[in-house]
């Protein structure tokens, strides 16, 4: 399903490229400020936040997304207890002995805000922008022709192997019969299902790459070349610099304090 909200708010009325050079910049912004810099990180959600507010998408379908900075959450919480500095908890686990410092919580917490944070303006980004548009912001920031175009195809048939998931799915609750007793799954054990599971993701994916080279082929025939036309995009207008630059300087100086205070 499209991610998209449509709406009619000033960030989505805001051209696409000062959109993506914004979420990019501040992107690298939230990730490059010094571990611990709490005001800083305090600062970044507050101007997301504003955004969010700004362009009514709805606050819950964003804090929805950010779930996803759960993965990169727990690949840091091994630094609580491998970062040397002060003591604040020992674990003994039979024969290791796990020593949790407050520097390692500083840097786990930090890792897990500047996340959460990201993900959020990347969702902020899909949820304002057609997928399109970024498309044709990125070719007209002089992103790779190459990098574009993988973009796009990835992005389009991402819902066409969604489809073939979902009629593997049901062809096998079709196949998956219930015998009525009371305690016992529909379609077998656990090993069962776990095999099947196996099989269907090993047809997905020779049914993927058989349907990708007849797509393949069916585009090179209509004379695709690697680049997707589109009408050229017009001149930024004044007003879309000055809320580039606007937004640009207000991250150069929350780097420059983060760097005098925290650096």
């Amino acid at each position: 399903m499209d991610p998209y909200q449509a709406g009619y708010s000033p960030v989505h009325h805001t051209d696409a490229r000062v959109k993506v050079v914004f979420s990019v910049a501040f992107i690298l912004t939230t990730a490059l400020i010094p571990i611990g810099s709490w005001p800083m990180f305090v600062l970044l959600y507050a101007i997301l936040f504003s955004l969010i507010i700004l362009a009514d998408v709805g606050v819950g379908r964003v804090l929805q997304r950010s779930i996803l900075a759960v993965p990169f959450v727990l690949a840091a919480l091994p630094l609580v207890f491998t970062t040397s500095g002060e003591q604040i908890l020992i674990l003994d686990l039979g024969l290791w002995r796990v020593t949790a410092t407050s520097e390692g919580v500083e840097k786990f917490l930090s890792i897990g805000l500047k996340s959460w944070i990201s993900i959020q303006a990347a969702t902020l980004l899909i949820f304002t922008t057609q997928f399109p548009d970024i498309l044709a912001a990125l070719r007209a920031l002089r992103v790779p022709r190459l990098l574009v175009a993988i973009f796009g195809l990835m992005w389009r048939y991402l819902f066409v192997l969604a489809d073939e998931a979902i009629k593997l799915r049901r062809a096998r609750a079709a196949r998956s019969g219930d015998s009525g007793i009371r305690g016992m799954n529909k379609g077998g054990s656990v090993s069962w299902r776990a095999k099947i599971a196996g099989g269907m993701a090993g047809s997905l994916f020779i049914r993927s790459l058989d349907r990708s080279e007849r797509i393949y082929v069916a585009m090179l025939s209509r004379g695709y070349d690697g680049e997707v036309r589109s009408i050229p995009l017009s001149r930024l207008k004044p007003s879309q610099w000055t809320i580039l630059i606007f937004g640009l300087g207000i991250l150069g100086i929350i780097m420059l304090i983060s760097a005098l205070f925290w650096g």
